[in-house]
């Protein structure tokens, strides 16, 4: 095998072709030395630096302010991250490696569900809304029923998944200190945005008002109280000089988590979503179902991202999952299923689209098993099934087409997307 002794050897004995021994040899015994070139390249350097005659004074100014720079600070921010990092430097949270450096992936999963976001990007204007809008003016066209929950779960969701995004930038993708799962924070806060879009997008094809849907979460109680108890887990975390790296704040984050991840995603958008995909099932409100479904789609892969996480914290730091920390744990989940069980009763208070309040409390104790059983609780509701079966198939990423049958769903980015 060629080493790079014998390359340099070869390329010193042997002139390139068309070129004589004597030329190449004079070539280099000329060449500039490394510390030379340096010397001349800062010389550059410093000639751009200097203010020329046709200069403005704002450049002179800019110029002059550049010369006053300090990069001390930066260097000594750098100075403990100067060597390349290892895999096994990188850590969920307290990682002292290099943020910067995305490169070598420790978790694998999250660089994957970045690229499987990436995958499955949409856009609410894709979506025709046509149907909608003429069912929803026709007077006849809903139930009161029918149209109180597409109003409840309009209300709720334009301000949950502001709430998810806010928790997200604000708070989560600063203490997590791994870039590949920054990485994908970074997508899902975008998908987030998307989100709060298309209920925008919904509430303004339909001409609703505007101010009642989204104030909802002040002036309706079932809403209200699911917005509340997400918001007393960010109040410490989003504080700007939160830091993790004590016991106390590193549980303070994993509720945070939990709270998140396994109720306000895993628990609190389930009724709704049930309830509208079944509208769309009866081929009512076509364009706001398709939209729910791929929101939905979306929310699962920020739940199981959300699940790893939280189980890889607790493997690296098994201290913070004590006893104390499980029933909290616990407590949170049942809380939230609690919560989403009133919400049912609030807006199905009779049965409606082929379900009703006490099918919906069912499902609701199935998914609350689930989300405890996904970070190594017991279930607590013991023998209870799925009711709705149908709702697994629409979380089914690879299924070819959605149930109102208007496009292809294992949609790609820009000019991929496919219509029927």
């Amino acid at each position: 095998m060629l080493s790079w002794d014998e390359l340099d050897n070869d390329q010193t004995t042997t002139p390139p072709l068309g070129v004589s021994s004597s030329t190449s040899t004079q070539h280099a015994d000329t060449s500039t030395p490394a510390s030379e070139a340096s010397a001349a390249t800062q010389a550059l350097v410093a000639d751009a630096r200097q203010v020329a005659s046709n200069d403005s004074d704002a450049i002179a100014r800019a110029k002059a302010a550049l010369d006053e720079l300090d990069i001390q600070e930066g260097l000594d921010e750098l100075e403990g991250t100067a060597s390349r990092v290892s895999v096994d430097a990188k850590q969920m949270i307290n990682c002292r490696a290099d943020l910067n450096q995305l490169v070598p992936f420790k978790y694998e999963w999250a660089w994957q569900k970045y690229l499987d976001g990436c995958s499955n990007h949409w856009m609410p204007q894709e979506v025709n809304m046509t149907a909608d809008i003429a069912l929803w003016k026709t007077p006849e066209g809903l139930t009161d029923d029918e149209r109180r929950i597409v109003k409840r779960n309009l209300g709720f969701f334009s301000t949950a998944d502001s709430l998810v995004a806010n928790n997200l930038i604000l708070a989560v993708y600063r203490l997590i200190t791994n870039p590949e799962c920054r990485q994908y924070i970074l997508r899902q806060a975008f998908e987030e945005a998307i989100h709060t879009h298309a209920y925008q997008y919904c509430i303004e094809s339909l001409g609703m008002d505007e101010g009642e849907i989204f104030n909802m979460y002040h002036e309706i109680p079932s809403v209200a109280k699911k917005a509340a108890w997400g918001l007393k887990y960010t109040r410490s975390i989003s504080d700007p000089t939160f830091n993790t790296g004590t016991v106390d704040t590193d549980k303070e984050l994993l509720r945070n988590l939990i709270a998140y991840y396994c109720v306000l995603e895993g628990v609190f958008f389930y009724c709704g979503f049930t309830q509208i995909l079944s509208m769309g099932r009866r081929n009512k409100m076509t364009g706001v179902a398709e939209q729910f479904q791929y929101i939905l789609r979306d929310e699962s892969m920020h739940l199981n991202f959300g699940i790893d996480v939280i189980n890889q914290i607790k493997i690296e730091n098994p201290h913070l999952w004590d006893a104390n920390m499980k029933d909290e744990a616990t407590q949170m989940i049942l809380q939230g299923t609690q919560l989403e069980i009133e919400y049912a009763r609030d807006t199905m208070p009779r049965g409606v689209l082929g379900m009703n309040a006490a099918m919906m409390e069912d499902y609701l104790k199935f998914i609350a098993n689930r989300r405890l059983t996904q970070i190594g609780l017991k279930e607590e509701y013991p023998g209870t099934v799925n009711p709705f079966p149908w709702m697994s198939e629409i979380m089914d990423l690879k299924k070819e087409k959605n149930f109102f049958e208007t496009r292809v769903i294992e949609y790609q980015t820009g000019g991929a997307l496919s219509w029927d």
